[in-house]
């Protein structure tokens, strides 16, 4: 049984926009899934219809075995689905620990015990646990975001554009912080414009394109694809 599958989903922004138009994918337990195309190919709007921040219009989502296609984004983290977007991840105007303990709404009780073992997980946020978040360096930031993720105890987590606009020193580190949370036992789902280095450290990917599912295949295979490195991947 597949951790999520996406059959055939349809969304999009308005009542005639179909944004998706038949995506289908799917996770497997353990796994990082990566979703690559070209800009507008509807990859965000994938993961926030997996999230349940946008109904489908047809299609079905299931989740560890059961049907979440009708749940909303609460009903999604309830389930075990931590989203990170790819902007308006932290809330700057809060300290690094007020933003963890935040986060924890599904299990406010459980908050101080979830982020000190986060503290432990992550030293840099420990040593800045007391800073503004808008003080943090973009990679800093992306790795807090992941924390706040964590914070609800997740059974998949999607990352939406998890690199952009970091240095490529930064984006190497988060790549390296994406593969030790996988394996510690953290499936991920996410969309990356690096796509190289992406479908690098991933199990397997994904090509949208134009709101359908083009190709799929192991991360090593796509990323060697000739057709697939000349339209997406710069040569």
């Amino acid at each position: 049984m597949s951790l999520l599958s996406v059959e055939g989903a349809v969304a999009g922004y308005g009542a005639a926009e179909e944004i998706l138009k038949g995506t289908s994918i799917r996770v497997e337990p353990g796994e990082i899934v990566t979703v690559i195309g070209p800009n507008g190919a509807g990859k965000s709007t994938l993961l926030k219809a997996v999230a349940g921040l946008l109904p489908l219009k047809s299609g079905h989502i299931a989740f560890e075995g059961n049907d979440v296609t009708r749940e909303n984004a609460l009903g999604r983290a309830r389930a075990g689905l931590a989203f990170v977007p790819q902007e308006r991840n932290v809330f700057g105007t809060l300290t690094v620990d007020e933003n963890l303990v935040t986060s924890a709404f599904l299990w406010p009780a459980a908050a101080r015990g979830r982020a000190d073992a986060l503290y432990e997980r992550y030293p840099m946020l420990a040593t800045k646990r007391r800073q503004l978040a808008r003080t943090l360096s973009g990679g800093q930031r992306q790795i807090l975001a992941m924390a706040m993720g964590l914070m609800t105890e997740p059974r998949l987590m999607l990352l939406d554009e998890p690199t952009a606009g970091l240095s490529p020193s930064a984006a190497d580190d988060l790549f390296d912080a994406i593969v030790t949370l996988n394996k510690e036992g953290m499936p991920v789902l996410m969309v990356e414009q690096h796509a190289v280095e992406a479908l690098a450290v991933s199990h397997r990917g994904y090509v949208v394109v134009s709101g359908r599912t083009e190709a799929e295949g192991a991360g090593e295979q796509l990323a060697a694809d000739p057709d697939i490195r000349r339209l997406f991947l710069g040569g």
